[in-house]
């Protein structure tokens, strides 16, 4: 690829995390777990949601949406890691390392719009029990869902773009597990000023103005439940939001730490652990907590495992 009197790279390599063979077989076997607890985890939680009529609630749907996130995102990234833990010459296609970008940015932005949604859903819930029907109804629910889905995507398709129209010359070692966003930046031998910029302007909208629009959220869920008298009933309200609170913690903390002030990390090292973090053990433990915490769900896979038991006696007899 030519243009000028510059030359452009047709193919990017990756580091990883590292050169050593025993350290990255480890690594291969523990992430492999990883990743397929996090299919399976978050496969099951979709499963689960179609199959009883009990979970099918607006709180449900955007579950399976963040599910279907999750297994997205954590699919962009680990299996070709895990490919590139075995072999020595770890390079991804130009096309490929767009792609990714697009993919992992895009997924990455519809979760946090998405969180936002579902704080929405459990503060009409709280604030507005009696009118939680009326407000929160498919229609709405839907045109919710696809908004987080096509923000996100826009704002990763511009993101890629403009990345990628930056000149790289004969840069093409990316210090990274992966090619994200910040990584590909560096290898531009031109200034990158602008972009960080574009990177900061878009971490606060599509980042910033969800954990906002969060936080009002849970300011009002909190006061509320405050205002409830009786302790059963507290208890009750603060479960209805747990799961969610967690999950929006890890996801908006580890995100905030990551890219919104792209000039101040504190070493690459620590910037691939935590996009580690996020990319591998946020999608797993994501179902975890949702099974865990959750009661409702609790009861469906009780419910789901007795049939399952029935059903193997019946054949068994």
């Amino acid at each position: 690829m030519g243009m000028g009197n510059q030359t452009y790279v047709r193919e990017f390599i990756l580091l990883g995390l590292s050169s050593d063979w025993d350290t990255r077989v480890s690594l291969f076997v523990l992430f492999l777990i990883i990743y397929m607890v996090t299919v399976l985890g978050n496969f099951f939680i979709v499963l689960l949601i179609r199959l009883d009529s009990r979970l099918h609630t607006p709180m449900y749907f955007f579950l399976t949406n963040l599910s279907l996130v999750d297994v997205s995102y954590a699919t962009s990234i680990v299996p070709q890691m895990l490919v590139h833990l075995l072999i020595e010459h770890k390079a991804i296609p130009f096309v490929s390392c767009a792609a990714q970008l697009f993919f992992s940015l895009g997924l990455g932005g519809i979760e946090f719009v998405l969180l936002a949604v579902m704080a929405y859903d459990r503060y009409v819930a709280v604030c507005d029990p009696l009118r939680y029907s009326v407000i929160m109804h498919g229609g709405l629910c839907t045109r919710l869902a696809i908004t987080s889905w096509v923000s996100g995507s826009l704002n990763s398709l511009m993101q890629t773009i403009i990345t990628f129209q930056l000149p790289m010359c004969t840069n093409k070692y990316i210090d990274h597990i992966s090619c994200e966003l910040l990584a590909v930046v560096r290898l531009a031998c031109v200034d990158t000023s602008s972009n960080e910029i574009i990177i900061m302007v878009s971490s606060i909208v599509l980042l910033m103005t969800p954990f906002c629009l969060v936080l009002l959220s849970y300011i009002q869920i909190i006061s509320t439940i405050l205002k409830i008298q009786s302790t059963e009933g507290r208890k009750k309200a603060f479960h209805t939001c747990a799961s969610h609170l967690t999950v929006v913690v890890l996801c908006y903390g580890m995100a905030i730490f990551t890219y919104i002030q792209p000039r101040s990390s504190p070493s690459i090292l620590q910037e691939k652990l935590t996009s580690l973090f996020y990319a591998i053990l946020t999608p797993m433990l994501n179902p975890m907590i949702y099974s865990v915490r959750n009661k409702e769900v609790k009861g469906a896979w009780q419910k789901l495992l007795g049939q399952l038991s029935g059903l193997t006696s019946k054949l068994a007899t």
